[in-house]
């Protein structure tokens, strides 16, 4: 017989344990299944892990760069990559350990170890153990994708999730995939001393950025003698003895590129696949969403999808913001109120690179796709003097203002302090205020921050497409 419950979380993400802890609040009988690791992606296998390690590739690159600053270091800086993946391995074990306290200590909440298959609507079997409730909470996350390419079986490639266990420093680390794990773990090698090449098939990185945002982030990972092959076509991978060879078709360079190890960073695909979505009835789209509404809700009654697998962001800050809104909703909404909903989400995300790219709202192609007349500002890093201090003066900042509502559209901040630069810009964008409030405000020196206001005052017509 199935053990009743009035909610089963599946999966423990940035949603589902913020989910089960309102709901036992409120007073519901709750299920919590995991089948692997307390906490997600973000904890284990994402966020946590990899900016550890960037934080430990930061101090590497300072450190070979003290006498920029007067300081006289002894010897040359190496790395010790048992070391790097154990202080990383560190911070993982308290974050995923602290998410399962959490999990069992709440009162009303039981949690199961296993993998969660739907039997039906509302019944999910974990093992031998059959569970069955009213409201079915789906957060399962997604995994790194190896998408068909020749050869790619008989070398042993790595992915963002094995490239946490590496503990010894590659030769030379081949990146197929000029987006953001791609160059966030290239840097990241590079500085630990690596040889770094980064294999991208499209014509520029991160093609989802302006011209040139991914221009300038070009520009500083070959600075820093990561090797760039950007339209690589027909890419097939070989293996030659203890190496492996990418080969392709580019314009420049030769056909092929011959490392130790090669990390496949080229997307990612929901865990949807092995949960019996087909006996709930429940939709998925060509890729493996789960689809859902503007309130997360699938196409079955009592069903929700939160975080990655629904294809709504791919990010920890949207997980945990879908939680928000389906908890508001169940919870919180008072008789009549509008709901909440995913449409008055603002896009919004981070590049780890060093500098950090923040990144809020459009586009400058967006924004110029949106027939609005659009005044823009700008301004290099190498005039703001919080970079000129800290000796960090690579990359630029640039906000985009619709002329006629006066509320801003979009903003890219990539430099030194981006990623929190950029949330003085995206309260602005919450707030729905004219630009000028933000213009107008009066910011702390010596900051980054401080010269967004100047470039407000600077505005001027975006000019043509070139």
């Amino acid at each position: 017989m199935p053990i009743d419950y009035d909610a089963i979380i599946i999966g423990t993400g940035q949603a589902g344990p913020s989910m089960a802890a309102r709901l036992a609040a409120a007073g519901r009988k709750v299920a919590v299944i995991e089948r692997r690791a307390f906490g997600g992606t973000c904890v284990n296998d994402g966020c946590t892990p990899t900016k550890a390690m960037v934080a430990s590739a930061y101090a590497a690159h300072l450190a070979r760069r003290a006498a920029d600053f007067g300081v006289v270091a002894g010897g040359p800086v190496t790395v010790d990559m048992a070391r790097v993946k154990a202080r990383k391995d560190g911070i993982v074990a308290r974050s995923s350990h602290g998410v399962e306290a959490w999990m069992r200590g709440l009162e009303n909440a039981t949690v199961y170890l296993g993998h969660a298959r739907f039997e039906g609507p509302d019944t999910v079997r974990v093992g031998d153990t059959v569970l069955r409730a009213g409201q079915i909470f789906i957060n399962v996350g997604g995994r790194a994708s190896a998408p068909p390419m020749p050869g790619l079986e008989q070398v042993d490639y790595l992915t963002n999730t094995s490239m946490m266990l590496v503990d010894k420093l590659p030769r030379h680390l081949l990146v197929v995939g000029g987006s953001y794990i791609g160059l966030e773990f290239g840097q990241m090698f590079r500085r630990f001393g690596s040889e770094v090449t980064i294999v991208e098939r499209g014509p520029r990185l991160i093609p989802r950025e302006d011209p040139d945002v991914s221009e300038a982030i070009r520009g500083m990972l070959a600075a820093e003698g990561i090797g760039l092959r950007l339209g690589a076509e027909c890419i097939s991978l070989e293996r030659r003895g203890a190496e492996v060879a990418v080969k392709m078709a580019c314009t420049e360079g030769a056909p092929e590129v011959v490392g130790s190890h090669v990390l496949l960073a080229v997307g990612r695909r929901p865990n949807t696949d092995d949960l019996g979505l087909d006996r709930a009835g429940v939709a998925t789209d060509a890729h493996g969403y789960i689809e859902v509404d503007a309130q997360l809700r699938t196409n079955v009654p009592g069903i929700w999808a939160l975080g990655d697998c629904n294809g709504r962001g791919a990010f920890t800050h949207t997980a945990y913001n879908d939680f928000e809104i389906v908890a508001a909703n169940l919870l919180d909404a008072a008789p009549g109120a509008a709901p909440r909903t995913v449409g008055e989400r603002i896009p919004a995300y981070a590049l780890y690179t060093d500098p950090p790219l923040g990144r809020a709202g459009m586009t400058e192609q967006q924004a110029r796709a949106s027939g609005r007349r659009v005044l823009a500002g700008m301004r290099p890093m190498t005039r703001v003097a919080r970079a000129v201090e800290k000796g960090e003066t690579q990359g630029f900042m640039k906000i985009l203002v619709d002329a006629d509502s006066r509320e801003i559209l979009g903003a890219a901040v990539l430099g030194v302090g981006g990623d929190e630069v950029v949330h003085c810009i995206l309260d602005t964008m919450y707030a729905r205020a004219p630009y000028t409030v933000l213009q107008r405000a009066v910011h702390i020196h010596p900051t980054v921050s401080e010269l967004v206001p100047t470039m407000l005052g600077e505005l001027r017509p975006l000019a043509p497409a070139a």
